[in-house]
């Protein structure tokens, strides 16, 4: 496939199984046995993933995803986008706080016969905390002398 039909499969997957909250999407999309790595570190399965977004929509039900860039050579795509939504749902042990929260994050995916067959998340959840209240934003550093 070309870099074009990659970029193209990522705004699909993206659009369908993120913002729609389609996790069918990833069956269609996905290999059954892609290599997925999540923004916690761990490796889960297909089943693993669709779990967690069907976790994170109950977060985020209004949960949207926008691309900020997206770049794409051979068979690899590297997405960097902003997501967006409002806290209705526990979340980790925190209670639904009502905020809309901004949060920033990347996957680099690889794509194999119109498939994606690896995925690497990233999500700036110290970011996140600091939005919904569960960890204090930190003060900037004085600076050192000279």
């Amino acid at each position: 496939m070309s870099a074009e039909e990659n970029k193209a499969l990522v705004r699909r997957f993206v659009e369908e199984f993120w913002n729609e909250g389609n996790t069918t999407a990833a069956d269609e999309l996905m290999v059954i046995d892609a290599a997925i790595h999540m923004p916690t570190g761990e490796v889960v399965d297909l089943d693993g993933l669709k779990s967690f977004a069907g976790t994170w929509r109950e977060s985020f039900p209004d949960w949207h995803s926008t691309f900020e860039e997206l770049i794409a050579e051979g068979d690899r795509v590297a997405e960097r986008w902003t997501g967006r939504g409002t806290h209705r749902g526990e979340l980790q042990g925190i209670p639904p706080t009502g905020k809309r929260v901004e949060v920033p994050g990347s996957v680099f995916y690889r794509i194999v016969g119109g498939k994606i067959v690896e995925f690497r998340g990233q999500l700036d959840m110290m970011s996140l905390m600091q939005q919904l209240g569960a960890v204090p934003h930190s003060e900037q550093p004085e600076p050192l002398a000279p």
